[in-house]
């Protein structure tokens, strides 16, 4: 367990039976790209959400629940973090990219300027439980797993037209590094550019 900021939340590693909680917030914090990607995924009788969960539930993922870190309160998940160290992208995924679907492009353009460096890909709270405090509570925690990981830089990517999202990362001392224009799609609702922003691991 994670230290307490006063008596609640609790933050903890996530389990695998977390797994439809963070499928619920992945979508959250993806803004409607991860339901879109999803339900083209979907068999028979699967919902999108039915997807995620079962990604959420592997082992052997990026998106995975071994990755992420819960907040609760009142023992219910409040919140989420799925963070983890970037690798060095290989030369068959450098070449890759400009086959990639054009909603896919610039996110994966801009993850692949920052190998090395610890990678927030996923940060959302519940509705219900915004404001206090939980969303910097676990950026800081990303900062601790990046220190025990040994990387010397934190890295996020942001909608620039989030603005609350925007200015979370701002106080908490991330810039921006890098951007790229983006395509209007109907699964988010977005039009200008999506900003890589990072911040060096405090010694």
């Amino acid at each position: 367990m994670f230290p307490m900021a006063g008596s609640l939340p609790l933050y903890r590693d996530a389990r695998k039976d977390d797994a439809r909680a963070l499928a619920q917030l992945i979508e959250i914090a993806g803004e409607g790209i991860p339901s879109y990607l999803w339900s083209q995924q979907a068999r028979d009788g699967q919902s999108a959400l039915d997807v995620g969960a079962e990604r959420a539930a592997r082992d052997d993922a990026n998106f995975s629940y071994r990755n992420s870190v819960v907040a609760h309160v009142e023992g219910k998940v409040a919140g989420m973090l799925l963070a983890y160290p970037l690798p060095e992208p290989t030369p068959e995924e450098l070449a890759a990219v400009p086959e990639m679907p054009e909603l896919l492009r610039p996110l994966v353009e801009l993850e692949y300027q920052v190998p090395g460096s610890f990678y927030v890909n996923a940060l959302a709270v519940f509705e219900a439980y915004r404001g206090a405090g939980i969303a910097s509570a676990l950026l800081a925690i990303a900062e601790t797993r990046a220190k025990a990981a040994g990387c010397p830089l934190l890295s996020v990517q942001v909608f620039a037209e989030n603005l609350s999202a925007h200015r979370l990362y701002l106080r908490c001392g991330y810039t921006v590094a890098d951007r790229r224009p983006i395509i209007a799609h109907e699964c988010y609702p977005y039009s200008t550019e999506v900003l890589l922003m990072t911040r060096p691991v405090s010694i």
